[in-house]
């Protein structure tokens, strides 16, 4: 392969430096205009910078037990999302991928089409079903129904399909079980695919609205997202509040991608390789 001379790598850098700062404006925007009064936010002509930085409004978010309990509620449910939905898809990918058992293709066949149904689609289905089940303002409503994802299967069945069958068949002659394999064999080798499908879901909980906002009126059990809408609609003038708020609950999905970039990057090229 013919290696970049050193103006090729300048100018890719330059363009990679640029994009990223294309991306990375508006988190920037908001996370600064989270310092400023609520008339300079919308100030024309524009100011990226206050004229007085209000670290007040990032210490009124912080101070108050809404957004504190939102915060803390979001973190645990989405915790307890990503952890026994990986426990859940995993074993099924393992089934798919290694067992063999009566009506496996048509089984495979029906989980793989759900995946071409749009949540939207189920939306009112699911809500009658959950509200006769008596699960509404429960934690379970939010937890429960989505744990199960065809997606998620599809990727670490992928990724074991690409385990040495070799390695399994010296652990049946062992005599071990099925279930001893999977927890001792597969799922310590299943960190990369573990990750990507880990911190999707763990963001698809924490940046939910529409569900959240149809299935809970308990405010003790209110997410990021409904705190913040429910800010918006009682103080949505107060600008530079609602921007703080708003950057304080992108922070943790921000992090959790500075902290495992490495590893989405190397499971997406490890688990796509067939």
């Amino acid at each position: 392969m013919k290696t970049m001379s050193a103006s090729q790598r300048a100018a890719v850098s330059v363009i990679g430096f640029l994009f990223a700062i294309f991306a990375l404006f508006p988190l920037l925007w908001m996370a600064i205009s989270g310092f400023k009064a609520k008339t300079e936010v919308l100030r024309t002509p524009v100011r990226i910078f206050p004229e007085a930085w209000l670290f007040s409004n990032y210490g009124e978010i912080l101070s108050d037990p809404a957004f504190t309990r939102a915060a803390f509620v979001t973190f645990v449910g989405a915790l307890i999302f990503a952890v026994v939905g990986l426990g859940i898809n995993s074993m099924a990918a393992y089934a798919f991928a290694r067992l063999d058992f009566r009506f496996k293709g048509a089984l495979w066949l029906y989980v793989i089409t759900t995946m071409f149904i749009p949540g939207m689609a189920i939306m009112v289905t699911s809500f009658v079903v959950v509200t006769r089940l008596g699960m509404l303002d429960t934690m379970s409503v939010l937890i429960i129904p989505g744990m199960a994802s065809a997606g998620s299967i599809f990727f670490i069945r992928q990724f074991y399909l690409n385990i040495p069958m070799a390695v399994e068949e010296a652990a049946l002659i062992d005599g071990a079980s099925r279930f001893k394999i999977y927890t001792t064999i597969f799922l310590p080798m299943s960190y990369p695919p573990f990750v990507i499908v880990g911190i999707g879901a763990f963001l698809g909980f924490w940046n939910a609205y529409i569900w959240p906002v149809m299935t809970i009126t308990d405010e003790s059990l209110f997410q990021i997202s409904q705190y913040l809408a429910q800010f918006r609609s009682g103080r949505g003038s107060e600008l530079g509040l609602m921007l703080a708020g708003a950057t304080l609950g992108a922070l943790p999905t921000i992090g959790l991608f500075l902290v495992f970039q490495r590893y989405i990057i190397q499971g997406i090229k490890i688990s796509g390789l067939k």
